[in-house]
């Protein structure tokens, strides 16, 4: 590295990756380069509570040794702030962001309602509960689901076929950013009913996408989906609950329109790249960070 550092953005996610960002932080603070922690991590409180004392300690220390505290929505930053007391006016609320995408919507020739779940198929995305819902809404053909991601695709197959939603529900795998460019254009609904999560990408794109949004309220994920404006909140591990959201939406258009047309309005105000960035520049050029 040549010349000057004027600041270090350090992002955090946990386990190994909090392991190697605290011997980061801590050469920062011997070499008095000011620095940034921008956490991640959809388990960090878990990680971090369950951590022994001298892990935890040191977790503590380099965030209260930070100049700024980067976090992704209200919940993160209560939880750090209740952690390290101090550091409550160094914390940033900064969401993620995505682009507008560059593919219009496609309407669907046979009049079907296509539902979209995108990330790491397994437990903690609540796959299990969404296919157990998919087998509680009526299977009369006006609806199909894409169950797209790496993980535990082969289960979650045979789970399928065991259920007989083998017409009705397809697991591509993992898909690069151009598939998930062109599934977001081809779907009406995203559900993702995790269990754990930071601010999930997943829910950001396809309300920029202006899709209608089934999630859970974890992590920061309230921040931008309010039940009934710009999204359909459900409970945490209530497969009933999400089949009734979906039959929701099948049965009523209008809604699932309104909910879309509202998210891709917030997605515009809050959630777009270029805010993101304009923010992450202010943040660092700031005087008092230096």
């Amino acid at each position: 590295m040549f010349g000057r550092v004027d600041v270090l953005h350090i992002n955090l996610s946990s386990h190994g990756s909090t392991r190697r960002k605290i011997i980061v932080a801590r050469w920062a603070r011997l070499l008095g380069i000011p620095y940034v922690v921008h956490l991640h991590g959809s388990r960090f409180r878990q990680f971090w509570n369950e951590s022994p004392p001298g892990p935890a300690g040191a977790i503590a220390r380099m965030f209260a040794s930070a100049t700024r505290i980067v976090v992704l929505g209200n919940v993160w930053k209560s939880f750090v702030a209740e952690k390290v007391p101090g550091t409550g006016g160094r914390i940033v609320i900064i969401p993620n962001a995505t682009p507008r995408p560059n593919l219009p919507r496609m309407k669907d020739e046979a009049g079907q309602l296509r539902i979209l779940f995108l990330g790491r198929v397994g437990v903690r995305k609540g796959v299990p509960q969404l296919v157990e819902a998919l087998s509680m809404v009526q299977s009369d053909g006006s609806w199909r689901a894409t169950i797209a991601g790496d993980g535990d695709v082969e289960e979650t197959r045979q789970e399928i076929e065991r259920l007989g939603l083998s017409d009705h529900v397809t697991l591509p795998g993992w898909v690069g950013p151009n598939d998930v460019a062109e599934l977001l254009s081809r779907s009406d609904v995203l559900v993702l009913p995790s269990f754990d999560e930071n601010l999930p990408m997943s829910v950001i794109e396809g309300m920029a996408a202006g899709l209608a949004i089934i999630a859970t309220p974890v992590g920061a994920v309230e921040d931008i989906i309010a039940d009934r404006d710009t999204g359909l909140l459900v409970p945490v591990g209530d497969s009933k609950a999400i089949a009734a959201s979906i039959q929701l939406l099948l049965e009523q258009p209008q809604l699932r329109k309104t909910l879309g047309e509202n998210a891709r309005r917030r997605h515009a105000e809050r959630l777009e790249i270029g805010m993101y960035f304009d923010r992450l520049v202010d943040l660092w050029t700031r005087k008092n960070i230096l």
